[in-house]
């Protein structure tokens, strides 16, 4: 019986390995999802123009910028590799970075206004 006892704890145990359906804690996330907003009054700040900044995604992912302040705006990439063109107020830009790496961008109008994806 104790052997029959022990098999039956040993064979939920591993069903119970083997289902577990909790997330990965390593898996990178920004709250509110990879979206980043150009704030109001953008123009005049640097680090804190785009929030959130540094955006942290896992591989794959797709950020997305949308422009709530009331001039226009970029999100470029500081190495040129990509950019969203002139985001009118209320225009949204979104890009998918494949691969891992630390990507600097800015703001071709205001090179001031500066932000960080991070992609692991």
């Amino acid at each position: 019986m104790t052997i029959r006892l022990m098999f039956t704890a040993a064979a939920l145990i591993a069903a119970a390995a083997c289902s577990s359906s909790s997330s990965n804690p390593t898996t990178p996330s920004t709250p509110g999802g990879n979206n980043v907003s150009i704030v109001s009054g953008a123009s005049s700040m640097t680090t804190t123009a785009y929030s959130p900044n540094p955006i942290v995604m896992a591989v794959g992912g797709t950020a997305t910028w949308k422009n709530n302040d009331s001039v226009a705006h970029t999100a470029t990439a500081s190495d040129g590799t990509w950019d969203s063109g002139s985001l009118a107020p209320g225009a949204s830009f979104s890009r998918t970075f494949p691969a891992a790496g630390t990507f600097q961008y800015k703001c071709t109008i205001h090179p001031g206004m500066v932000g960080t994806v991070t992609v692991q």
